[in-house]
This record gives C-alpha cells, structure tokens and sequence, in this order.
C-alpha cells in the first residue's frame, strides 16, 4: 500500500460520510488543501497521527501486518491493473 492507495480510501469514505473536504479538514484541524493532497496522493508525507485521526473520523482502520517475502496472487493482481 502506498500514499495514492492510502487518498483512495479516505477519498471513498469521505464520500460515504457526505462530507466535503473543507468539512473534514475543519473537524480534523486540516486545511482543505491537506485533505485534497491526502485524497490526490501529491502529499510528500503525511504523518501516523493524520491518517490515525483521518481513519477514526472516517471509520477506518489501520492494519500492520508482517510482510511477506512473496506477493499474495490478489497483490500481483492489483499491481498489474495500476500499471
């Protein structure tokens, strides 16, 4: 997963939520520009407090699992289709 996977979602659940940017960047504290390079994935970094308080506005959730040393077939999949 990566900075544009992590935008997709946020973009998604703000969504659902019928939130605008400006709304979820002013119960967040965030300007509507930060929201917007979250969701585009042209942020050049964004912080674990960010994303842990964008995924408990938003509903989500963070996962940490141990990495694999090969690729499930699902993530090969998905690589393929962003290419």
């Amino acid at each position: 997963m990566d900075i544009s996977d992590i935008g997709t979602l946020v973009r998604t659940a703000r969504k659902r939520a019928l939130l605008s940017q400006a709304e979820l960047g002013g119960r967040l504290r965030m300007s509507r520009a930060t929201i917007s390079a979250i969701e585009n994935g042209t942020i050049g970094e964004i912080g674990i407090r960010k994303v842990m308080a964008l995924c408990t506005v938003l509903g989500l959730e963070i996962e940490v699992v141990a990495r694999r040393s090969h690729p499930t077939l699902t993530e090969l999949r998905d690589e393929v289709r962003r290419s």
